[in-house]
């Protein structure tokens, strides 16, 4: 497990390895950020506000968060620079500092991944309902294929993304490190989405 500094960007949302991320920058803090990610080629944090809010600080975060890599970036309508990142991996906080500028930074460690497995039979609905999302959002995941919902870890982290679930709710589903443990956890709150 290696131990890096990184900073971070506190959100209302949850990110997960793999997923896709559009941001609206108009802080100065975050601005220079993305600048200087942009030019050594590196990434941010994305930690869940526990408490406080995205423009203010200090705030508190979670513990567990997802590094972001850019993989774009382009001026919006109303003037402000629009970023598109995707989540690479997960990592737990060790300790946080705040720069003069009001940005987070962190000393965090790279929680380790599990390896792809077989989705399990018994959670086949899983996979039904995320590729009737992946009809309309499957654009945002380039590396998509159908082979992806057999994945365990994949279904579990898109479906944990993707279905409307509270903040709190999505970061336990990114804390958990077993992937069947998140599709049970899934298979138990999909009653919550099912229409008569």
């Amino acid at each position: 497990m290696s131990t890096v500094e990184i900073p971070l960007f506190p959100l209302r949302s949850v990110l997960f390895p793999g997923g896709f991320l559009p941001l609206r920058i108009f802080e100065q803090r975050y601005l220079t950020m993305i600048r200087d990610c942009a030019r050594n080629d590196s990434g941010f944090g994305v930690c869940l506000i526990r408490e406080g809010a995205e423009a203010a600080s200090p705030v508190k975060i979670t513990p567990v968060g997802t590094h972001a890599r850019i993989v774009d970036w382009y001026t919006l309508e109303d003037g402000l620079l629009g970023v598109s990142a995707v989540g690479t991996f997960r990592f737990e906080v060790d300790s946080t500092r705040e720069q003069d500028d009001g940005l987070l930074r962190a000393r965090v460690r790279t929680l380790q991944e599990p390896p792809a497995c077989q989705l399990p039979a018994d959670y086949s609905v899983l996979a039904d309902v995320l590729g009737r999302f992946m009809e309309k959002v499957g654009q945002q995941y380039p590396d998509y294929s159908e082979d992806c919902l057999q994945d365990a870890v994949w279904v579990g982290y898109r479906l944990a993304e993707l279905l409307p679930l509270a903040g709190i709710e999505k970061q336990h589903m990114l804390e958990l490190s077993d992937p069947i443990e998140r599709l049970q956890s899934l298979v138990d709150v999909l009653p919550r989405f099912q229409t008569g």
